[in-house]
């Protein structure tokens, strides 16, 4: 379990400086927005086309892709449901709360807990390669048809799809991947410089919200909305990747072990940045994202006890 403590210490280290940065104010009253703009229009997009281009699509197309897509779109799928019958919430706010609820941590923390915890990294890359290059770009494109304010038609989505450029970032990686493409050199070392980036601003914008924030406020209005997210990441989804490892696709033990600890990760905290980009659900990505922040580790300590 080091290697999970490992991994939160270095996420609420750095969450803890963009705290400390929102505290003295040192970075002016337009921080978070400056910082969340340049994640979600430069070093996200970055990040995903270095992580996807240097993956090899054909090792990681197998039964982990199956649970790591199969759990996530299930775990949404009822979030949405839940939320549109029982709270009433949009299309938009809706999408944006199935994100949360079913969209792991799967790089800054999935990377470091498949090598110390699983002991192989290989673990992770068939969530990132789901969420970057298929989840994530659909999840996205139903935001932008949902919050555009022309009449959305099939063209008209593919268009502002094409326009995000989280997804062509995804989009350029994968293609790389699959057919073995590299920048050249003079290009690829800032390509990488900027997506250095992305991770510690993206935190740091997280730690700057928390400032004068406390989760779960019943001002915030969306008190339930944050206990079913969090519930169905933390519990939902770690039990629906048991029952397709176990059931469906007849892992060995070990293996439904990682499937199981890699679908109990946290919210991932570009979430976040993605509700702040569309203006809606930033009180429920926020405290999702803090909720099960906090709760992944003792969940995931109670895994190996579950499964043994």
């Amino acid at each position: 379990m080091s290697g999970v403590l490992s991994g939160f210490a270095v996420i609420w280290t750095v969450i803890a400086v963009g705290y400390f940065v929102g505290r003295t104010g040192v970075l002016g009253e337009h921080a978070r927005y400056v910082l969340n703009r340049l994640t979600f229009f430069v070093a996200s997009p970055a990040l995903l086309f270095t992580t996807l281009a240097d993956s090899d699509p054909s090792a990681v197309l197998g039964p982990f892709l199956g649970v790591a897509a199969a759990s996530s779109v299930a775990t949404a799928v009822v979030f949405i449901l839940i939320t549109r019958w029982w709270l009433r919430r949009d299309l938009t706010e809706s999408t944006i709360g199935a994100m949360s609820a079913s969209t792991v941590n799967s790089a800054n923390l999935g990377l470091p807990i498949a090598l110390y915890v699983l002991g192989d990294m290989a673990h992770a890359a068939p969530v990132i390669l789901w969420q970057l290059a298929l989840y994530s770009p659909v999840c996205l494109a139903i935001l932008d048809s949902s919050t555009s304010r022309h009449r959305t038609t099939v063209i008209s989505m593919l268009v502002q799809t094409l326009k995000n450029p989280m997804i062509v970032g995804s989009l350029a990686g994968l293609v790389c991947a699959l057919f073995d493409l590299h920048l050249p050199q003079p290009l690829a070392d800032p390509v990488e410089l900027i997506a250095g980036a992305s991770i510690p601003a993206m935190l740091i914008a997280f730690g700057i919200s928390l400032v004068g924030s406390k989760p779960l406020e019943v001002a915030g209005g969306r008190r339930a909305d944050t206990l079913v997210a969090t519930a169905m990441k933390l519990v939902f989804q770690p039990v629906v990747a048991w029952v397709l490892a176990l059931w469906v696709f007849g892992l060995e033990s070990d293996a439904v072990f990682a499937a199981v600890i890699m679908a109990a990760l946290p919210t991932a905290q570009n979430i976040f940045v993605t509700a702040s980009r569309y203006e809606r659900g930033i009180v429920l990505a926020k405290d999702t994202v803090l909720l099960t922040t906090i709760v992944a580790v003792p969940a995931m300590m109670v895994v190996p006890l579950l499964l043994a």
